[in-house]
């Protein structure tokens, strides 16, 4: 993988391990949404997936996630466009917007702990779905 190919290549021309690589593994991503029946608005909450690990804010069964989690969804090139719910952070979004990734990110660090002490992952900050009861009742801000 070329050194800060993120600063060199679009979204388009990039590597699949490149692509893969974007991810932070900040978990915003893996916080159940709800739509408001109202304005059909979608709001986030801090229901993580059954898979994500809290702590490391990683899928514990990433391989396996759509077949064990129905509604998982693929952040795809081609479909980009489609994931408007996306943290501002994400470095997906970030890069598409024609931004640079933040000083946090772990490729630009060399790991993921500059971004959890910028508070930027869902670590100590959520409730897996089996503890939640009503999610109306988790409805957060800081994810999106």
């Amino acid at each position: 993988m070329q050194e800060n190919f993120w600063q060199t290549k679009t979204l388009d021309d990039m590597t699949d391990e490149e692509w893969e690589a974007l991810c932070d593994g900040c978990g915003k991503c893996c916080l159940n949404k709800l739509i408001d029946e109202d304005t059909d608005e979608l709001v986030h909450t801090n229901v993580a997936c059954e898979l994500l690990n809290t702590h490391s804010c990683a899928c514990s069964d990433y391989a396996n996630r759509f077949a064990r989690v129905p509604d998982c969804l693929k952040i795809t090139r081609e479909q980009l466009g489609e994931f408007y719910w996306l943290p501002s952070t994400c470095a997906y979004r970030v890069l598409a917007e024609g931004k640079s990734l933040p000083s946090w990110h772990p490729l630009r660090t060399g790991s993921k702990s500059a971004m959890h002490r910028a508070g930027q992952s869902v670590r100590g900050k959520v409730v897996p779905e089996s503890k939640a009861g009503d999610w109306e009742d988790h409805i957060i801000t800081w994810a999106s």
